[in-house]
Order: structure tokens, then C-alpha cells, then sequence
């Protein structure tokens, strides 16, 4: 045995080749059961793709980097639920392209942060953060009410993300810019886009009813985090199984 450990004590390739195969062991045996066990991402009522608009704040979102201060991964632990809400559900992010989860919280988690505020709020709060959160020291984001909104292959990001298994079917696709307008205008006959994309929040989110700014999208993103899955009733199912 003596023998056996100054092979590797005295070859420092062959240590590091031992602990890379003893680390891909252990990597699998973790791994592997995550693909057979059925409810490792489990059907929750409720959950949809991102609405167009919606798709173009969270683009946003990832763009000016907020995912580097603000998570969206409430844990199960006692303090993160009474402060954030339930913890977050594998299903809440399968169509997600990339993930927002994460463990870096200089600002607080945004995983239930939808209708939390009202719209003026997260405006008022974008362009100057310390206005509405004194201390804070998130970097202010006014650019975002004087910058137009770009939309015109928002149709092709969808086909796109459908390649990838996001389920976005054609008339989806054909309504895409049809119904980016329709949720960014209050005032517009939202039906279609509420029968496409449930709990969809319309309304002209920067009260600029003019222009279709990032502004309108970012907030559109914002007030649906969370708000899809029926927390009530997916209790409930649990409690049935």
C-alpha cells in the first residue's frame, strides 16, 4: 500500500490524473440521477415562454449586467422565504437562455419582484436608484427612457429560442411584433396577446406613450418575475402526492 501512494507522491502528472478521475467519478454518480428522476423539473401550471416584450427587457437585463448584483434564485431556507417569497422552481427557468440563478446578491433577489412595485416605481427607480432606495448603490439607468426600443428580429429571436426547445409555436412567431406593441400600449385590445401569453401585464410602462423605449421593455420583464406559477395550487398538488 506504502508502495502504491509514492507512485503518486512522487509524479505529479499522475496525482493530478488520479484526482481528475476520482472527480469525474464523483461528478457523474452526482449528475447522472438528475436525468432520471421525473419531477427534477416537474410541470407547474402557469409557467410560459416570455412574451416578446418581455424577451426584449430580459435581453436588456442580461445586457447592462444586472445579473451581477440581483439573483433570481430565492434557496429554501427559512430567512430567503419570509424575506423573498417561495423558493424558486426548476420550472420557473426552463426557458430560460441563460439562467438567471445564481448566488451573487448585492442588491436583493428578483425572483418575485413582479407587481411587487408599481411600473412608476421601477422607472423612478431605474433612473435614479438612490431616490427611491436611499444608500443604494446600484449605478443609474436613464438612458434606458430616451433609448428606442429595437424590435425588429424579435420575431427571429423566437424562432430562434424555439430551435432550443423553448416552446414557441407559429402564431407566436407570426404575432411576435404585433404583440410586443399590444403589451406595451395600454390602451391596445390586448386579447390576443393575453390568450398567447396569460398573466401578460399591458400598460405604457415609462409614461411615454409616444415612443417604445427600453424602458418600457425592462419594466415589462420585471413586473412578470414570478407571477406565473399559482403557488396556492402547486402546494396543494404537492400535498396530494
Amino acid at each position: 500500500m506504502k508502495f502504491r501512494h509514492e507512485i503518486f507522491e512522487k509524479s505529479s502528472l499522475l496525482l493530478l490524473i488520479a484526482i481528475l478521475i476520482v472527480v469525474s467519478i464523483g461528478g457523474i454518480i452526482e449528475m447522472v440521477p438528475l436525468f432520471t428522476i421525473k419531477d427534477t423539473i416537474e410541470d407547474v401550471a402557469g409557467i410560459r415562454p416570455y412574451a416578446p416584450l418581455e424577451l426584449a427587457g430580459r435581453n436588456i437585463y442580461i445586457r447592462e449586467g444586472c445579473y451581477n448584483c440581483h439573483s433570481q434564485q430565492i434557496r429554501t431556507f427559512r430567512d430567503e422565504m419570509d424575506r423573498y417569497g417561495h423558493y424558486s422552481l426548476a420550472a420557473e427557468s426552463q426557458y430560460d437562455h441563460p439562467f438567471q440563478w445564481g448566488s451573487k446578491r448585492t442588491g436583493p433577489d428578483l425572483a418575485r419582484v413582479g407587481g411587487k412595485y408599481s411600473h412608476d416605481w421601477h422607472v423612478a427607480h431605474l433612473i435614479d436608484p438612490r431616490a427611491m432606495v436611499p444608500g443604494s448603490v446600484m449605478p443609474g439607468y436613464a438612458f434606458l427612457a430616451d433609448r428606442a426600443l429595437r424590435f425588429d428580429d424579435v420575431a427571429d429571436h423566437l424562432r430562434t429560442l424555439r430551435a432550443l426547445g423553448v416552446p414557441y409555436d407559429d402564431a407566436m412567431i407570426e404575432n411576435a411584433m404585433a404583440d410586443l406593441r399590444a403589451q406595451a400600449n395600454g390602451e391596445s385590445d390586448g386579447a390576443a396577446l393575453i390568450q398567447r401569453y396569460p398573466k401578460a401585464v399591458a400598460a405604457d410602462f415609462d409614461g411615454d406613450p409616444d415612443r417604445l423605449t427600453e424602458m418600457d421593455a425592462l419594466v415589462a420583464y420585471l413586473q412578470m418575475l414570478g407571477t406565473l406559477a399559482d403557488f396556492s395550487t402547486y402546494r396543494a398538488e404537492k400535498n396530494l402526492r
